[in-house]
């Protein structure tokens, strides 16, 4: 594996240039603008290190988009794509693949409950949009009700769930979508000041939510058991299972979007198990197969797949149960097994990552919060913790800058660090990075300082 020293490589050079033309000539780069970005070209990466043509490693505390779950080439699931397509490298959906229906077999197995049948899908996005036209097939009705701070994917259904920024430049998007808030103490809709207050008046909130919206017109109410990208929004103890109970009150479909949290990424096959609690779909992607190939899919209970047992299921992908990536996941799933995995995050997550995190947050000025479960974290920047204004644009960029050239990719989102590492990174790996943390968060102490003498007195 490549040092952190920078190797003068004339034939790396070469290399990298040739990337670097390519893509600027050529590939258009999703969610940006195209001439404000300059990519790092990417050489190689093993493990939970990834390397640019210059011999530059990097600690990927991403897991990419919070997908490697098993980090970068792990030789198992390598092994398991070769050897499926010297087998068979693709079938149409229509037919029976030994391993699409293995793989639906095992994923029945771990989910709760009924769900005892899977829709294959290439991602989650797509996941999205059939968990809803299963939901609003079965009920007949057209409404779904979705968080504001959420993300669903960016196909013309899944962004329009979206309750982020992200959704606006898309609008107008489907019909019948109306939103609620959920559970967030620390930036409470609900002026709680506990957790349990926050439960119960967030369960309030939707149960109105519903009344008001017309509970005969709501198909289904769809929320991450975990939300990702707005915030690692860990639900109170007692949330989801009083969704669920309205849901079932209203005759209402509940949808558990686990694309992030599902698979180990919380220490549990699915996060809702963490709490006991059985949705009526639940739709994954990323850790299934660690994104080596794409794949993601639709749980359903056999309630719901009953609707579809003499009439026809309106949907349907050229790549639906692809056989590769069948393979990629049935190795995954090997490994989550028999490496004991959900154990291991749970005990790391704990005993590890975070009592680490909550040291930095007493330490440092610019930490709002740090919150999460297994390996999934988000630390919250702040300029004012009194306030809790959230930390700038350029600040954030600043941080972003100096954790790269520390050797640790970081995932950023606004005002915050998410800690995503592979579910497999060592203690030893673990503690470089949240060393490396450490270190960055002088600069956004420093930046929250700035902030605050530059604030006008009253």
């Amino acid at each position: 594996m490549p040092t952190n020293d920078v190797v003068t490589n004339p034939d790396a050079a070469v290399a990298r240039e040739q990337v670097m033309s390519d893509d600027r000539e050529h590939v258009f780069h999703s969610w940006s603008a195209q001439g404000a970005i300059d990519p790092l070209p990417v050489a190689g990466a093993e493990g939970c290190w990834f390397w640019d043509y210059d011999g530059r490693r990097y600690l990927d505390f991403s897991s990419q988009l919070v997908n490697t779950n098993l980090g970068h080439q792990h030789p198992r699931v390598v092994a398991a794509i070769k050897d499926q397509a010297d087998r068979l490298c693709t079938i149409a959906p229509s037919f029976a693949n030994d391993r699409r229906g293995e793989l639906a077999r095992r994923i029945a197995d771990v989910a709760p409950g009924d769900l005892d049948l899977v829709f294959f899908t290439n991602g989650g996005a797509e996941a999205v949009e059939n968990a809803v036209r299963l939901a609003r097939l079965h009920t007949g009705r057209l409404k779904i009700l979705s968080a504001y701070r959420s993300y669903h994917g960016s196909t013309a259904g899944a962004i329009t769930l979206t309750g982020d920024s992200r959704r606006w430049a898309n609008e107008p998007g489907i019909p019948g979508v109306a939103r609620f808030f959920g559970p967030y103490l620390y930036r409470s809709a609900f002026h709680a000041t506990t957790e349990a207050e926050e439960c119960e008046r967030a369960l309030q909130h939707l149960d109105q939510v519903i009344a008001l919206e017309g509970p005969p017109t709501i198909a289904a109410v769809i929320l991450e058991s975990v939300v990702g990208t707005n915030g690692v929004l860990v639900p109170p103890d007692g949330y989801l299972a009083g969704v669920r109970e309205i849901c079932d009150r209203y005759g209402v479909l509940m949808i558990c979007d686990e694309v992030m949290a599902g698979f180990g990424r919380i220490g549990e096959w699915f996060a809702v198990d963490a709490w006991g609690v059985t949705p009526d779909l639940i739709t994954f992607a990323k850790g299934v197969n660690s994104g080596y190939i794409p794949l993601g899919g639709v749980i359903i209970s056999r309630r719901v797949a009953a609707t579809f047992d003499d009439r026809v299921y309106p949907g349907g992908l050229t790549y639906s149960g692809h056989p590769l990536a069948c393979a990629a996941a049935l190795a995954t799933l090997d490994v989550y097994r028999d490496d004991d995995i959900m154990g291991r995050v749970r005990q790391v997550g704990r005993d590890v990552v975070g009592p680490a995190l909550a040291d930095l947050a007493a330490r440092h000025r610019a930490v709002g919060e740090v919150r999460g479960r297994g390996l999934m974290w988000a630390i919250e920047l702040v300029a004012n913790r009194d306030t809790r204004e959230p930390l700038g644009a350029e600040a954030m960029g600043r941080v972003t800058e100096d954790c790269k050239k520390r050797g640790l990719w970081p995932f950023m989102q606004p005002g915050r660090i998410h800690v995503v590492p592979p579910l497999i990174a060592s203690d030893e790996e673990l503690r470089r990075g949240l060393s490396i943390l450490d270190d960055v968060l002088e600069v956004a102490d420093a930046c929250a300082e700035d902030t605050r003498q530059k604030a006008p007195t009253r």
